[in-house]
């Protein structure tokens, strides 16, 4: 699989040395300065600041390269990119995480969904916590987490500020140090506390997971996501 990767943070140095160890050949490394070009590219893998991600990812569908992506802060315009993707008969596939052991956290988040809408006296609320370099706030796997929420609940939104009414999910976001991320998702009654976690020991699990993706998508039209590539996994 011949790869180009854009965005050379942590990430992107994590997946070039993923890519390396499953053996799969790097084109070209995108970085801020660099020249945009695609040649030999099957798959590109993205990983960069949220201003930039649409342009890149129509830039490498226009060249016929199929599209990994993992920035998160630009999906307000996800829906315009997909159809953009489909008109263009490419691959495109956006995940805010791509950790294997996330993906299984938002099913368990699900589960205890659907379990906790038969019991009102229990709010719900997500605590999430990354590095202190991060951008975004919250991060893309909190949202889809309490959007995920939303879709089972009363609620009918979500909001940072921990005064806002209760009709509104609570998101409380930490940026400190180098904490590779964590999520909880936590149901709060007068007596008791239910919660559950995920937790990141390192990048290699996010890294992995893109490369999985690529190596997921190299001979795909269409638009998809980590549970397609989950699903593939069980066979």
């Amino acid at each position: 699989m011949n790869v180009t990767i854009i965005g050379y943070g942590k990430m992107g140095k994590e997946i070039e040395n993923v890519l390396i160890s499953r053996g799969h050949n790097i084109n070209k490394i995108i970085d801020k300065d660099s020249e945009i070009s695609f040649e030999n590219t099957e798959v590109a893998i993205i990983f960069t600041s949220p201003e930039s991600t649409f342009e890149q990812i129509k830039n490498c569908l226009d060249a016929n390269v199929r599209v990994v992506c993992g920035s998160t802060g630009w999906t307000q315009q996800l829906d315009e990119i997909e159809n953009y993707c489909r008109k263009s008969n490419g691959g495109f596939l956006y995940s805010p995480n791509f950790s294997i052991g996330v993906n299984l956290f938002y099913k368990l988040n699900d589960y205890l969904n659907e379990i906790m809408t038969n019991h009102k006296n229990y709010s719900a609320s997500i605590l999430e916590k990354h590095h202190s370099e991060k951008v975004d706030k919250p991060s893309g796997t909190a949202i889809k987490i309490a959007n995920d929420i939303i879709s089972k609940s009363d609620y009918n939104s979500w909001t940072l500020n921990e005064n806002e009414n209760k009709d509104m999910l609570k998101i409380r976001s930490e940026r400190e140090g180098d904490q590779k991320g964590h999520h909880s998702v936590i149901f709060s009654s007068d007596d008791d506390i239910i919660r559950i976690s995920h937790t990141a020991k390192s990048r290699f699990a996010f890294a992995l997971g893109a490369v999985i993706s690529a190596e997921f998508l190299v001979d795909k039209n269409g638009v998809y996501d980590m549970s397609d590539v989950i699903n593939s996994l069980k066979k």
